[in-house]
């Protein structure tokens, strides 16, 4: 189909765009390389966009400059925690639906505003997340926003750029993999709501779906990052042709995302980890080789990369990005699945503008997780 292109913040955004399979691949890699540990499985996402291609779904995106100030949009996704998950008696003797949950929500949160949602909107990067959110808009042939509300993966709720800009997460919609659907029409804020789908997320086997965040073109405009996937479809994009024309993956992504290479080295031993109150708690410890041998780098997790140190000293933190990459492919390691003797590179890159605000860095920052240190810009710590 035709379209037309414009220049925004120096990337050539592409409007009403069909996507084609490789250019969904770039950007489920992209948000991965960029989802610092977290945002869900990238095999599984890839595999739900090829099964929607299968099926003659289409994947239309569509700048925020195209959108109409009273359509509504909504931002569907998976919530819980990540790595295997054991399903207790109370949801495996029950019969699985097939029926992607995040569908279930968007159609129950229709039914509760009496109209439909125009389109989805990303909450979060990740090789599922992200997934979950363009294939739920296929399936229900709604536009996918070229845009995102954290430009990261993020643990809990409450860490969206919704919050920033103070747009509610209400009303919301849960729906589990046996099909129990739950509509709630008001909560007391983000942090409630994280509390009770993170509850219900343990109770179901680990994981939900659930739709967010509804809001019109207009307030949609003000509150989420835009061209974010346009932007992680340069990064996956890097890593793809730095592979097929031999050159280094890991300068390719750095320069393609405006990052920084952190450090090179061997995982020490098979990644520590332990899920609890419907997260994934782990550190990563690396030891450095060619340049950087002699030095250790460890990283601490829940869900996603939140701190890390070099030889004992903070490097990096939250909300700068700590994205770990297979060292000769760059292709992304997803929390928590760094084992022994892999060779990989730990690379950075800057939070979203939002996320630097003094209301983002009220919520997202080193000592909300139990760090007493100073958040300082990764431009600056390096």
């Amino acid at each position: 189909m035709l379209f037309t292109g414009k220049i925004i913040d120096n990337l050539e955004v592409e409007l009403l765009k069909k996507l084609t399979y490789e250019d969904v691949r770039d950007i489920l890699v992209g948000c991965t390389i960029l989802s610092t540990g977290g945002g869900g499985d990238l095999q599984k996402g890839l595999k739900l966009a090829e099964e929607d291609f299968k099926n003659n779904l289409e994947y239309m995106l569509v700048s925020l400059d195209e959108i109409e100030d009273d359509d509504i949009f909504t931002c569907p996704y998976f919530c819980g925690a990540i790595g295997p998950q054991k399903e207790g008696d109370n949801i495996a003797r029950y019969k699985k639906i097939d029926e992607l949950e995040t569908v279930l929500a968007v159609r129950a949160l229709e039914r509760f505003y009496g109209r439909k949602m125009a389109g989805v909107v990303s909450i979060e990067y990740g090789g599922m997340n992200t997934a979950v959110a363009m294939s739920t808009g296929a399936r229900l042939k709604k536009f996918i926003v070229d845009a995102d509300a954290a430009g990261r993966a993020v643990p809990d709720l409450q860490f969206s750029t919704f919050y920033i800009t103070e747009r509610p997460i209400y009303p919301l919609a849960v729906a589990d993999k046996i099909g129990d659907i739950a509509v709630f029409e008001k909560v007391a804020d983000d942090f409630r709501a994280e509390d009770l789908v993170r509850a219900l997320a343990v109770v179901s086997g680990g994981m939900v779906g659930m739709t967010d965040h509804p809001c019109t073109g207009k307030d949609l405009k003000k509150s989420i990052i835009p061209n974010a996937l346009s932007y992680a479809a340069e990064v996956g994009r890097a890593q793809r042709l730095a592979l097929e024309k031999g050159k280094d993956p890991i300068a390719e992504i750095v320069a393609a995302g405006e990052g920084y290479h952190l450090f090179c080295g061997k995982v020490k031993k098979d990644t520590q980890w332990k899920i609890e109150g419907g997260f994934t708690y782990g550190t990563i410890e690396i030891e450095g080789v060619e340049k950087y041998a002699g030095h250790n780098l460890k990283i601490w997790f829940k869900n996603e990369n939140i701190i890390c140190w070099l030889d004992n000293e903070v490097l990096i933190t939250a909300p700068d990005l700590i994205c770990v990459v297979e060292n000769d492919t760059g292709y992304p390691v997803s929390n928590p699945y760094c084992k022994k003797d892999m060779e990989v590179s730990v690379l950075g890159f800057k939070a979203p503008a939002m996320w630097r605000s003094e209301k983002g860095l009220s919520i997202l920052n080193p000592r909300f997780f139990g760090f007493e240190v100073e958040y300082i810009p990764i431009e600056k710590r390096l």
